[in-house]
């Protein structure tokens, strides 16, 4: 794994925008690196696979002990959400994608900084506008993202025929709309009816939810967190209307500041795992993400070294989708400590 020096190309910022991707930020500044790009093995991209796969397959032995135990005391969670996360795994609700986010220095195993399970963005980025990246740059080699077709294909396996299914997001957050248009397109290349509508745009009409035509939402693809979720005002009619929701609710237990302290606890000492609790003086003096109970994520980048490349800190982001690792999204910014300066770097591998 290294970091290279690429010359910019001329006609990229043009052919972004063609695929309707900004590669500005608010300020004005750069949000793609036009300079640089990470360069891998393939062995080193099958470690990132491997590593993604057996942490997706922990986290949802985590979901099923914690449902068979019916005990959610760790998670702070309410009796609402508590009642929604178990119907959801008990059904068996399919879910869609998340984003393992990853330090790496190429050589030791990659350690888990974060698990972005519920309502992850930068996804178009990761992978048509990445892909595209890569063809102009080197069409010989190869890119760890398999995120597209990976995404059309889920879609066939939900069972959707004959729902609509709505996507929606926030009204205020840019970003998440992009997002949402990205991942309804997905589902219409996979044969799906679909509609798009805000969070503040679903209706109640005393027996069902609907949209602002009248039409029931029977399925919701929401890019909202569930936490946020469970403030709205309609939030206590979601377990009784029968409204099928992706991400499903017992993702609630992964996207949380307690997952890490709980897969830490059930498998000390994973090679994958950075020691973490929500108990601050459990492990007092040490450098370690220990949370506050009922915290936030862990503050990672101010207790371990990120592995850092000419003077960058970079964050692999492995996608998954269906449970399954399909694809790469690197993020670096200049400071170990993270900041607003970061920038999605492409990837590519020989």
């Amino acid at each position: 794994m290294h970091r290279l020096a690429v010359a910019p190309n001329a006609e990229w910022p043009e052919r972004a925008g063609e695929l309707g991707y900004t590669s500005l930020d608010a300020a004005g500044a750069s949000c793609w690196c036009e300079d640089a790009a990470y360069c891998f093995s393939s062995g080193q991209i099958d470690q990132l696979d491997a590593a993604a796969q057996r942490l997706e397959d922990m986290c949802l032995d985590l979901v099923d002990d914690v449902v068979c135990r019916g005990d959610y005391e760790a998670f702070r969670l309410s009796d609402t959400a508590c009642a929604l996360v178990e119907d959801s795994w008990r059904r068996q609700d399919k879910n869609l994608y998340g984003r393992f986010d990853f330090a790496w220095d190429g050589r030791d195993a990659p350690m888990l900084l974060d698990y972005r399970a519920d309502a992850p963005t930068e996804l178009y980025e990761s992978s048509v506008v990445q892909w595209e990246w890569l063809h102009n740059y080197c069409s010989h080699c190869d890119q760890f993202n398999g995120i597209h077709e990976t995404l059309i294909e889920a879609w066939k396996s939900f069972g959707l025929w004959g729902h609509r299914v709505h996507f929606a997001c926030s009204r205020d957050a840019a970003a998440d709309l992009g997002t949402v248009d990205y991942l309804r397109d997905t589902a219409l290349q996979a044969g799906l009816d679909t509609g798009r509508l805000f969070i503040d745009e679903i209706r109640w009409n005393g027996k069902r939810f609907t949209d602002l035509t009248a039409k029931p939402i029977t399925v919701l693809f929401k890019l909202y967190p569930w936490d946020r979720m469970l403030q709205e005002s309609f939030a206590g009619r979601i377990g009784s209307s029968g409204m099928r929701l992706i991400e499903p609710a017992w993702k609630m237990l992964l996207s949380g500041g307690n997952l890490l302290p709980a897969l830490w606890q059930r498998w000390p000492d994973h090679e994958n795992l950075l020691p973490a609790s929500t108990d601050r003086d459990a492990i007092r003096g040490a450098k370690l993400p220990t949370l506050a109970q009922g915290g936030a994520t862990p503050a990672w980048r101010q207790v371990i070294d990120l592995p850092c490349f000419d003077g960058f800190y970079p964050v692999l982001g492995v996608w998954v989708v269906a449970s399954r690792p399909c694809g790469l999204g690197i993020r670096e910014t200049r400071s170990p400590t993270g900041g607003n300066t970061d920038r999605f770097v492409p990837h590519l591998f020989e």
